[in-house]
């Protein structure tokens, strides 16, 4: 069949992560959990930096679009997963499938530019010190936050232009919790052979570029803290990254596995599991890492605390 803009099929059904009813219960009670913590989690480092002076810094500038990409990753997914639970088979027109897709792939592109833009914002702090305020003045901040969700867009555009030049006119069962590249693409009728491997070169290359940057940026960390004669100072200096390294670790170690790695190398469970850790746990654990292992948002919230109840 030619491939064209043309469908036959109006909406999809999302199966979700289970058809069991126990199962789907327990679930929704879960993972509503989550998202309630995610929410409250990234609305409370919004607020807490917006508010507290001592944050108003570029790292925790980009924590705060961090924190704002998180809540809009996991509502991207985790209510037409929630829906799933409640009854069997979420039905969500095209149109809709197509804004989903674009909204995670957008959020979720933009915290990997957001991560390197931590990375250099590390590198910058503790290996040229006295050139920071120039290095990470306001305006080049902005244009990093910018242009991270620019990258953002264009790889959204990418797949979901991909997507658009599909026809999907026969099964429409998704057999995931959400509209992702990957089942839909088992859906079509088109040819997908060219199709198939656009999104993984886009993302691939973006990956690279972000993993490039962060890794040269703590090699020279690295370097410099070696460099430091006592063991405090070199502890002190490390234990402003170590927050940024456990959430890099978690993320990129997800979406590699998603969206570079070969589909034939992992099954539809596999990809469904990563893909909850990426878009729904992920989003709740970063304000736990950033706030549990970080002295200077702990003592902001202190401050916060002693102000609000005294």
């Amino acid at each position: 069949m030619e491939v064209g803009n043309y469908t036959s099929v109006t909406q999809f059904i999302i199966l979700g992560l289970t058809e069991d009813p126990t199962r789907s219960v327990i679930f929704f009670v879960i993972f509503l959990g989550i998202y309630v913590v995610t929410l409250m989690g990234n609305v409370s480092i919004i607020v807490l930096i917006r508010s507290s002076l001592q944050l108003h810094t570029p790292m925790y500038l980009f924590l705060c679009h961090l924190a704002f990409v998180d809540i809009w990753l996991s509502s991207s997914v985790t209510p037409v997963m929630l829906m799933g639970f409640l009854r069997e088979g979420t039905s969500i027109h095209v149109a809709g499938c197509v804004a989903q897709l674009c909204s995670a792939v957008t959020f979720g592109t933009t915290e990997c530019f957001l991560l390197a833009a931590m990375a250099y914002d590390r590198y910058v702090a503790i290996c040229s010190p006295l050139l920071y305020s120039s290095h990470m003045s306001p305006r080049i901040c902005i244009l990093l936050v910018g242009m991270s969700y620019l990258g953002g867009c264009v790889n959204a555009w990418t797949f979901t232009g991909c997507l658009l030049s599909l026809s999907f006119c026969g099964p429409n069962k998704v057999n995931h919790f959400f509209c992702d590249f990957s089942p839909l693409l088992k859906l079509s009728c088109s040819d997908i052979s060219i199709i198939a491997i656009i999104p993984s070169i886009s993302s691939g290359s973006i990956i690279v570029v972000t993993v490039f940057v962060i890794s040269l940026s703590y090699l020279y960390i690295l370097i410099t803290i070696l460099k430091i004669r006592s063991a405090e100072g070199r502890h002190k200096a490390f234990s402003t990254c170590t927050s940024h390294l456990t959430a890099v670790t978690l993320y990129y170690g997800t979406i590699t596995f998603i969206y570079v790695l070969p589909k034939s190398s992992y099954s539809t469970e596999q990809n469904k599991v990563v893909s909850v850790i990426y878009t729904v746990v992920i989003p709740m654990l970063n304000p736990l890492i950033y706030s549990l292992r970080n002295r200077d948002v702990k003592e902001a919230m202190r401050k916060a605390a002693v102000r609000l109840y005294s």
